[in-house]
């Protein structure tokens, strides 16, 4: 059994208490935006039929059902997450899809995946590594479920690179965001948000983490002026 860290917790209860108007908040402060991204990542799986993927993180399902929309009705996903109310919002939205019979839920870390070695075919998380205590243990974890060639997709908010946009974005992120956030949900959650980014190693980092968590051909992508980013690694 995994035990969480003191900060650990922390984050679970926050995104416990915020799971209730998570997807609103995301729509309105990302401008929809984040569906875009969303679509990206998926398109960077290569899952065969009778293929099975992993998403951690799933919180309330979104990436998850845009898996199950882009293969075949022989693939099966399963979506994990340690934050209980994200996956009573997410078995909601999955039971009222025509894919609840494709995807399971799961509840645990993604330091401990409860899953078998060289089980799937991809591996997933979307705005969510970044809410991973020990994130070196997380993409181990990550790559040791992966089949051989499997391919951890991996979506992540960044900080852009350009000067003018860098100043407009993070107005916008440490101002206007956690300002919004507080008059819909807590804003406490949306000041975590701007705070656990700016934290976030570089890029460059990030990659070698993925290296020496085992994987191969790490590469990123990034998305609408650098805000977020998508790296991709495969499994040897």
């Amino acid at each position: 059994m995994f035990n969480l860290s003191e900060k650990g917790r922390g984050i679970r209860a926050m995104f416990d208490d915020i799971a209730p108007r998570y997807d609103l908040l995301n729509r309105l402060l990302s401008l929809g935006i984040d569906r875009r991204w969303r679509r990206f990542a998926v398109g960077q799986l290569r899952v065969p039929p009778n293929g099975m993927v992993l998403d951690v993180a799933t919180g309330t399902g979104d990436v998850a059902l845009e898996i199950a929309s882009r293969t075949p009705d022989s693939v099966t996903i399963i979506g994990e997450d340690f934050t209980q109310g994200m996956l009573l919002k997410g078995a909601e939205k999955i039971a009222a899809s025509e894919y609840r019979d494709r995807i399971m839920l799961v509840n645990a870390p993604c330091e401990a995946i409860p899953h078998p070695s060289n089980l799937f075919d991809g591996v997933t998380i979307a705005f969510g590594i970044r809410n991973v205590v020990d994130r070196q243990e997380g993409l181990s974890e990550m790559c040791r479920v992966l089949k051989p060639g499997g391919r951890a997709v991996i979506l992540e908010f960044s900080t852009p690179a350009n000067p003018l946009f860098k100043t407009i974005y993070t107005t916008y992120f440490h101002k206007i965001l956690p300002f919004i956030g507080g008059l819909i949900s807590q804003r406490s959650a949306y000041k975590y948000l701007p705070d656990s980014v700016a934290e976030f190693p570089p890029q460059s980092e990030f990659k070698q983490m993925m290296t020496d968590a085992g994987f191969a051909e790490v590469r990123h992508h990034d998305l609408t002026f650098g805000i977020a980013t998508v790296y991709v690694g495969v499994c040897p």
